[in-house]
């Protein structure tokens, strides 16, 4: 007689912060999906818009297993991810299933993943008018120090509709916007670090589980639909350039793969000093040099993020 594995569990794991609006379309969406998630745990990041509101009404309703984790402070997208994907492995889900709120997925998205026999997945956006736009990296270059943006190719630029693009395509990196985890690989590698802030803590996530010998594959027909336009082009010289500097050189230092990759932040730095007076202006260059400074003192993964402090923490799957 042949076994009949049993159906996985999967939880959903949603950050959101000052975005209730945003939050009420989200959440629609997952109420119409076909196949019922076993769980949905929304992190409120301090909100202070009527969020609080949007998340007793959905409770409410009762349409969906819906859990409430409120942060008494803005943790970030990564701090809260990380809160989010530990909740999840402690409860025993199968598969993690992490979304921004600014996105719906189509009612079939869900089902598509499950039924997707693999241990990491991504949904693939559009927007509103149907257009692909999926930026998940195709090409994540950490060995080329020439290569300015390790990002060299994505799913958008390749492929230029969802029309054009095979079942499967493997990706390098990932947006927690879609993505899909078992629990098995989390127990390996960890949760999202949460001293990103925000930022690359998805594609350091990535990036480790790549480290394992796994792929990663964006779903053609798993569709996700982002409610706003992509922006960027962050002020290089406000509290988001800085992140965006830190977090790259980050990445770098933590996974570059020779000698002259890991040297890089140095050499962005100094050219981004250099140009300050023509381009970018000193809160520019003072944010890229704090920023190749603290980097260095993040080296390592954060201690909570890593494997270790997973274990004994969650009942074994079933």
């Amino acid at each position: 007689m042949s076994e009949t594995r049993p159906a996985e569990t999967v939880a959903i794991v949603v950050v959101t912060f000052n975005r209730a609006d945003l939050l009420v379309g989200m959440l629609a969406g997952l109420e119409a999906l076909e196949r019922r998630p076993d769980a949905v745990i929304v992190l409120d990041n301090a909100s202070t818009d009527h969020t609080a509101e949007v998340l007793r009404d959905a409770q409410g309703r009762g349409t969906l297993a819906l859990q409430v984790i409120t942060s008494p402070e803005n943790v970030g997208g990564a701090g809260g991810f990380h809160r989010g994907v530990r909740a999840a492995y402690e409860q025993g889900f199968d598969r993690v299933w992490l979304m921004d709120d600014d996105v719906v997925p189509a009612p079939d998205c869900l089902g598509v993943l499950m039924a997707t026999d693999e241990d990491c997945l991504t949904s693939v956006r559009e927007d509103t008018s149907g257009r692909l736009v999926e930026k998940a990296a195709t090409r994540f270059d950490l060995r080329n120090p020439l290569a300015i943006k390790p990002k060299t190719g994505m799913v958008e630029t390749d492929f230029g509709t969802r029309a054009a693009m095979p079942e499967r395509v493997e990706v390098e990196n990932v947006a927690f916007e879609g993505f899909m985890v078992r629990r098995s690989v989390i127990e390996e590698i960890g949760l999202p670090d949460p001293g990103y802030f925000i930022f690359y803590d998805d594609v350091d996530l990535a990036l480790r589980v790549r480290r394992t010998g796994r792929r990663i594959w964006a779903v053609r027909d798993a569709v996700l639909v982002r409610q706003l336009d992509f922006d960027q082009q962050h002020d290089l010289a406000g509290w988001k350039g800085y992140y965006m500097y830190r977090n790259l050189f980050v990445v770098h230092l933590r996974y570059g793969e020779n000698v002259a990759v890991r040297l890089k932040p140095w050499l962005i730095a100094l050219v981004v000093v250099l140009l300050s007076p023509v381009r970018g202006g000193r809160a520019e260059a003072r944010n890229v040099l704090r920023a190749v400074r603290d980097a260095r003192s993040m080296r390592r993964l954060s201690e909570e993020a890593g494997p270790e402090r997973l274990r004994g923490s969650g009942p074994a799957p079933a």
